[in-house]
């Protein structure tokens, strides 16, 4: 009876032990490590950080899978949805990439400009709000509308439990260049970087020197290029930029100096889509061993719902379900600079996605990550743990 008794207390002991250490533990199917390995176990969290995970049987139908990383949003453009399908704020507009986006005249521009600074931040949270619902962690903005568009950010954000990167530009660049330098200056001092529009979109001499600029600072450089035609891209990657947006139409020899320089990309498949842009060569830049990112891109042509992006990888462009997966999560994680995030393994940030294998939608996969990317709704996730640090 007294070495019962003894093993009782130790177990006891190294229960208690257990189970203080670790603010919750909780159990599933679990898309573990870099490479998203399907393994039953259960998850320990300490203080907003994986410090244990184990392997052993389990009757939860849970699936526990790495949070999204949307890496290329303008959710600025939440003040207006769908132009496309006919009138918004009096301005009436074709599908065209120009007449949607391009700066200065392009829609969404004027629609900004005729915006409140107060509408403007309310749209934004909202949209923030939305992205952690539906599953994403952590986003990078491209912020139109200089200082004044990265502080309605900064104000959107600051009290959403979300990771994020706010990349700026400067409102105009139709004045002196010694102006948009001081510009860049405030801008950088509010953000993480700077996100231009295309070559074709600005004089060479100012995106070289805002390059500098932002290298001064410490800060990342990043443009859009190739996305519709394919005359903005030499001379885009001539600027060693940190990430490359979109390369729709980058050709093969693209690729390859890409590559080479060691450049990310940063795909958004659905809005190149809805623009006519037409299909980025992915396949392609994954043979080339770029490292590739998705992004939901602009609002007001898309929902930031990074599940569809991933249904579209997966069915029209035919992409390896767990290379789609990984391309929505650690690759963001891993171009953005965010470190330990993006995967599940010990010591990285407990960002996690719990969803339910049995909901009516996800009952009978077999396999959970060709499950989630196939066919994944945000109301299959039944809660979202985050930690922001």
């Amino acid at each position: 009876m007294r070495n019962f008794n003894h093993r009782l207390y130790l177990l006891l002991s190294i229960y208690l032990s257990f189970t203080m250490s670790c603010e919750r533990i909780i159990s599933g199917t679990i898309i573990y490590g870099d490479e998203f390995e399907s393994i039953d176990g259960y998850i320990c969290i300490e203080d907003g950080v994986i410090s244990e995970i184990g392997e052993e049987p389990t009757d939860s139908n849970n699936i526990i899978a790495p949070c999204f990383i949307n890496s290329h949003t303008h959710i600025g453009d939440s003040i207006c949805k769908d132009p496309v399908l006919g009138e918004c704020n009096n301005f009436k507009v074709s599908k065209d990439l120009d007449a949607l986006v391009r700066p200065p005249g392009g829609l969404k521009h004027k629609i900004l400009e005729n915006t409140s600074y107060p509408d403007l931040v309310r749209s934004m949270r909202m949209t923030i709000q939305d992205m952690l619902q539906t599953g994403t962690s952590a986003f990078a903005d491209f912020r139109e509308g200089g200082v004044l568009g990265a502080l309605a950010l900064e104000e959107a954000v600051s009290d959403q439990d979300i990771d994020h990167l706010i990349f700026g530009r400067p409102k105009c660049t139709d004045r002196p260049l010694d102006e948009i330098m001081s510009e860049l200056d405030r801008i950088l001092q509010h953000a993480d970087g700077l996100g231009m529009s295309g070559t074709n979109d600005l004089d060479m001499d100012i995106l070289i020197k805002s390059k500098r600029k932002a290298k001064d600072f410490n800060k990342l450089f990043a443009i859009h290029a190739g996305e519709k035609d394919n005359t903005d891209i030499e001379k885009a990657i001539s600027l060693d930029p940190d990430i490359l947006i979109h390369m729709t139409k980058a050709m093969r020899s693209d690729l390859q100096a890409i590559s080479e320089s060691n450049i990310p990309i940063v795909v958004c498949p659905r809005s190149n889509f809805i623009t006519d842009a037409g299909m980025a060569p992915i396949c392609g830049m994954l043979e080339e061993g770029v490292n590739v990112g998705v992004g939901t891109d602009n609002v007001m042509l898309n929902s930031v719902n990074m599940f569809s992006e991933m249904e579209v990888l997966s069915k029209v462009f035919g992409l390896e379900d767990r290379q789609v997966f990984k391309m929505c999560t650690l690759n963001g994680a891993s171009l953005l600079g965010l470190e330990n995030t993006g995967s599940i393994k010990k010591g990285n940030k407990a960002d996690l996605m719990i969803l339910n294998g049995n909901s009516n939608n996800l009952v009978g996969i077999s396999d959970p990550i060709s499950g989630m990317v196939r066919r994944g709704r945000p109301d299959d996730i039944l809660s979202i743990i985050h930690t922001n640090k």
